[in-house]
């Protein structure tokens, strides 16, 4: 990447009032991240949600000096990165609103593997939770799948142990720089984890784990995967909070059911419940929900020779040509069709064998 496209992706993350969702709207409507800052501000306040208070720091020097600082680092280090528009960011988080415009990376992360899940739950695992969860990797060992977790005490740390054990990838996502480590007492599986995977962050090199950055980096741990398996939590805790942003971004979660008396339990059991959550018993859960079962062939759909098309089908074949996998919503937007009326009419185009759907309500062309 040029050095002066990095500088203003660098930049835009300092800038006040400006967090990824009005990042990739300005980058989006104005067409290059670097020309940005070039543009004057009257233009800028015509682009819709951009108000008076997000322009009125916009082009302080602060964010700029800093962003100077971190690309010098960044050089120096040889710091690997991710940008949201290129083709070696996270897939998955790509069709997430609000991921961060920039990940910074360390280790051997191979994400061309479609299988990811996501393993989150309390600090204070029990023993039941810890072999509950070294028996679903080792039986989902055959799958081969990705495990991505948060690095911390419990369950996060058990689940890369695990997949470390069964020679799967882990990916740890940090909510610090890469400089740093937390917990440091886990700093003894930073080699196996690079070997084996490796770190995700949207902090710069030296921001420290401040409370803001653990809700901030559980959107990461929801967004790459395909799934999100939440083994044990009280009440309240982070690893609910992932759950409903996994929820949020219609992909699907998956709890273990436990006694009404154990505290540790009791946010799986209210996710369950509340149909949050699908029930998590054994890896076999995991392979049905998601498709994985390799021995199960379903015919595929062929496409019909010769289909006529209507003229809002072909609005949304000529989209899904050009752009791929498009989540429904985002198809709506495209498209400019109501979700309830594009709904009827993606099931006829999946009839007529022009289209697909997918998990999460994506859809492609057959």
């Amino acid at each position: 990447m040029e050095e002066e496209k990095l500088l203003a992706i660098l930049r835009l993350q300092k800038s006040k009032a400006v967090g990824d969702i009005i990042a990739k709207k300005l980058i989006v409507h104005v067409g290059d991240v670097e020309q940005i800052f070039k543009e004057k501000k009257a233009t800028l306040a015509k682009i819709n949600g951009i108000n008076k208070k997000i322009l009125e720091h916009f082009f302080d020097k602060e964010p700029l000096v800093k962003a100077e600082k971190e690309l010098e680092y960044i050089q120096k280090n040889k710091v690997q990165f991710a940008y949201f528009l290129d083709d070696d960011y996270p897939k998955n988080l790509q069709h997430c609103i609000d991921a961060p415009i920039l990940l910074f990376r360390d280790g051997n992360i191979d994400l061309s593997n479609e299988r990811i899940i996501s393993i989150v739950g309390t600090r204070k695992m029990s023993s039941y939770g810890r072999n509950f969860c070294n028996q679903l990797i080792e039986e989902l060992r055959d799958y081969n799948p990705i495990i991505v977790s948060g690095f911390a005490y419990g369950v996060d740390i058990c689940a890369h142990k695990a997949a470390i054990k069964n020679n799967l990838q882990t990916i740890a996502v940090l909510a610090h720089g890469l400089d740093l480590i937390y917990p440091k007492v886990h700093k003894k599986y930073m080699h196996q984890v690079n070997e084996n995977g490796g770190f995700l962050t949207e902090f710069w090199h030296d921001e420290n784990p401040i409370p803001e950055h653990f809700l901030k980096r559980n959107r990461i741990v929801a967004g790459i995967s395909k799934a999100t398996l939440i083994l044990e939590s009280a009440e309240k805790g982070g690893s609910l909070v992932t759950a409903d942003i996994a929820n949020s971004y219609d992909k699907d979660v998956l709890a273990v059911l436990g006694r009404t008396t154990d505290i540790y339990s009791s946010g799986c059991n209210q996710l369950i419940k509340n149909n949050k959550a699908h029930l998590l018993t054994s890896a076999e859960d995991v392979v049905k929900i998601l498709n994985w079962d390799l021995q199960k062939k379903t015919k595929p759909i062929q496409k019909k020779m010769f289909v006529e098309l209507t003229p809002t089908e072909q609005i949304i074949h000529d989209q899904l040509h050009s752009k791929g996998i498009l989540l429904l919503d985002e198809l709506a937007i495209e498209c400019n069709i109501p979700v309830f009326r594009l709904s009827s009419i993606l099931v006829q185009m999946e009839m007529n064998g022009v289209l697909k759907p997918l998990l999460g309500k994506r859809f492609e062309l057959v």
